[in-house]
C-alpha cells in the first residue's frame, strides 16, 4: 500500500513539474502579441508523447546498462537523444498567428514575423498515407512547410488566405487558384 502512495505522489510531483516547466517556459520564450492570440499551428502532439516516452525508455536502458551491458548503455543513449530529439522538435515549432501577421518558430532559429502578403505561392506534395504537405513560398526566400497531420494547419490557412487577401487587396471571389478541398489557397510557384 505504501508503495503506491510513494508511486503516485512522485508521479504527481513529476507532472506538476512538468507544468510548472511549461509555463515558465511559454512566459520567457512566448511572449509576442501572435503567441498571446491563442491561434497556432503546431506539430501533432504525438511527436511530444513519443519524445518523453523514448526519453523515460533510453534512461532506463541506461540504468540497467551502467551494471554491465554496453550495448545496453549505449542504445540507451542513442534512444534518450531521439527522445529529446522529437520533444525538442515539438516544443520549438509553430506558426502563431493573428490577423495581420504571422510569427514563425523553428528549433535553434530566432521567430520570425512575416506579413501575410509576404506569402508569394504554395507547392503541394502528397506524402505516403494520404497526408498532403503544403509548401508556403515567402518573400525573403524561406518556406513554410505545413503538414495535414499538424493541430490547427487548416484554420492558419484560412485566415492566412483571407489576410493575404485583405493585405493584397484583392477580392477573394477574384482567385480562381483557391479552391481548400483541393488543398489550394495561393498560386502554385509557377503561376506567380
Amino acid at each position: 500500500m505504501s508503495t503506491a502512495i510513494v508511486i503516485i505522489l512522485v508521479a504527481a510531483i513529476v507532472f506538476g513539474l512538468c507544468r510548472l516547466v511549461d509555463k515558465a517556459f511559454a512566459r520567457v520564450f512566448r511572449s509576442k502579441a501572435q503567441h498571446m492570440s491563442g491561434l497556432a499551428v503546431r506539430a501533432n502532439k504525438r511527436y511530444g508523447l513519443f519524445g518523453v516516452i523514448l526519453s523515460t525508455l533510453g534512461i532506463l536502458a541506461i540504468c540497467a546498462g551502467v551494471k554491465g551491458d554496453r550495448v545496453l548503455f549505449w542504445g540507451g543513449i542513442i534512444v534518450l537523444l531521439m527522445g529529446a530529439g522529437l520533444a525538442a522538435y515539438y516544443l520549438s515549432f509553430g506558426a502563431f498567428y493573428d490577423q495581420d501577421t504571422f510569427l514563425l518558430s523553428r528549433f535553434a532559429k530566432k521567430s520570425v514575423a512575416y506579413r501575410y502578403d509576404q506569402i508569394q505561392g504554395q507547392k503541394l506534395y502528397l506524402i505516403q498515407g494520404g497526408n498532403v504537405v503544403i509548401e508556403l513560398y515567402l518573400a525573403d526566400g524561406n518556406t513554410l512547410s505545413l503538414q495535414s497531420t499538424m493541430e490547427g494547419v487548416y484554420p492558419f490557412l484560412d485566415a492566412a488566405f483571407a489576410g493575404w487577401c485583405r493585405q493584397t487587396g484583392r477580392e477573394p471571389a477574384s482567385c480562381d487558384f483557391h479552391d481548400p478541398s483541393q488543398s489550394l489557397w495561393f498560386p502554385t510557384v509557377e503561376d506567380t
